[in-house]
């Protein structure tokens, strides 16, 4: 058996969050077709996400901690993080990986960090189009930084040698969207809005959607069908807030079928965290994006941005994102359908191709 068909231990780490493990379960499920054992090393939010090509590998959690907040949060985070570390130079004594992939995240850190110090080969993944924080930390240790966007920020002028412009690996469920073209609204038909605030969820589109909705010409409202994913804490008062007006909505704070629900969207209104800005861009479906004010170096911003670049969807600030400035949007779209038609297609402007595959090379070429 040659070096290059040897099976291989590879080594994910990655944030417990939907933006960081989503694109660890695609390169997890191309690495275990190809017959590699594969360890992921989380923290314990990633229960929430343990499906997929996930729920088929050997799963480990490390301590990790939180940089923000009160002086006492921080002092906390420091020690988590040295747990973290003491615990990663630990595992990988013990597993021996032949590479270790970071997908960003605090509980990512230590992983890497111990993995250089061993020599271990290193990459790391950055989702966003700004080089997240942990990343930045790692940059300069790792062999290799593979990033999702082509001009990402923050990346120091030494580091941008190793750099590689591979896209954001995807779900294998939401690569089958490839083959299914975009259906635009006819005539009067009904118009389908998916409207999802990430893994986070996002209460202002609990609020401002329905309203919105409600503030639309009788005849254009009862031509909408919504599926919502927000906060558990919103459901009930979401739900009741369709039913006031009489549109048509399943509203739930997870759904496990939200590929399904994306191939027959004709608008989404989405948070633009990078998973989303890509499976849009994949799936070829045009959204309106409001990036979360407060995320780490405003890069919702900067991804949203990149897909209005393109002519995908649209960047409406969360500031910005009323009802009445919602309701003037949705009024012109469904009256000029083509307008979503075309940004559909261009939309897919951003699709890398085969992110996953090319990162996979990567990984087994280290």
């Amino acid at each position: 058996m040659t070096e290059s068909n040897m099976k291989k231990l590879i080594v994910l780490a990655t944030g417990g969050t939907g933006g960081h493990v989503f694109p660890a379960e695609a390169l997890a499920e191309v690495l275990l077709a190809r017959g590699h054992r594969v360890v992921l090393v989380t923290d314990k939010r990633f229960a929430n996400f343990k499906t997929g090509a996930l729920s088929r590998v050997e799963t480990m959690t490390i301590r990790t901690g939180t940089f923000v907040g009160s002086p006492v949060k921080k002092i906390m985070g420091i020690l988590g993080l040295g747990v973290g570390m003491v615990q990663a130079l630990f595992l990988m004594h013990h597993l021996k990986p032949d590479v270790v992939v970071g997908f960003g995240g605090y509980p990512s850190f230590p992983s890497l960090f111990a993995a250089a110090k061993l020599s271990i080969p290193t990459i790391i993944h950055e989702q966003n189009s700004v080089l997240g924080r942990a990343n930045r930390l790692l940059a300069g240790k790792v062999r290799r930084i593979a990033t999702s966007f082509p001009n990402t920020l923050m990346v120091e002028e030494k580091d941008k040698g190793k750099i590689v412009v591979i896209g954001n690996p995807v779900r294998s469920s939401v690569k089958l969207l490839r083959s299914l073209p975009y259906s635009g609204i006819t005539g009067d038909g009904k118009v389908n809005i998916l409207v999802t605030g990430g893994s986070q969820g996002a209460t202002i589109f609990s609020k401002v959607v329905p309203e919105a909705i409600a503030a639309l010409p009788a005849n254009l409202r009862s031509r909408i069908r919504v599926d919502q994913q927000c906060r558990e804490v919103d459901v009930e008062a979401t739900r009741a807030a369709y039913a006031r007006i009489g549109v048509n909505a399943d509203i739930a704070a997870f759904f496990v079928d939200l590929p399904n629900r994306l191939a027959g969207a004709n608008l989404v209104i989405a948070r633009a965290g990078a998973s989303t800005v890509f499976e849009l861009a994949v799936a070829g479906r045009p959204a309106i994006l409001v990036p979360l004010p407060t995320s780490m170096d405003n890069h919702q911003y900067y991804n949203a941005n990149a897909f209005e670049e393109v002519g995908g969807g649209w960047l409406m600030s969360q500031d910005g994102f009323t009802a009445a400035s919602l309701a003037a949007r949705l009024e012109a779209f469904i009256t000029a359908p083509d307008t979503l038609s075309r940004a559909a297609e261009n939309a897919k402007k951003l699709d890398a191709g085969n992110a996953a595959e090319n990162l996979a090379e990567m990984v087994l070429g280290a």
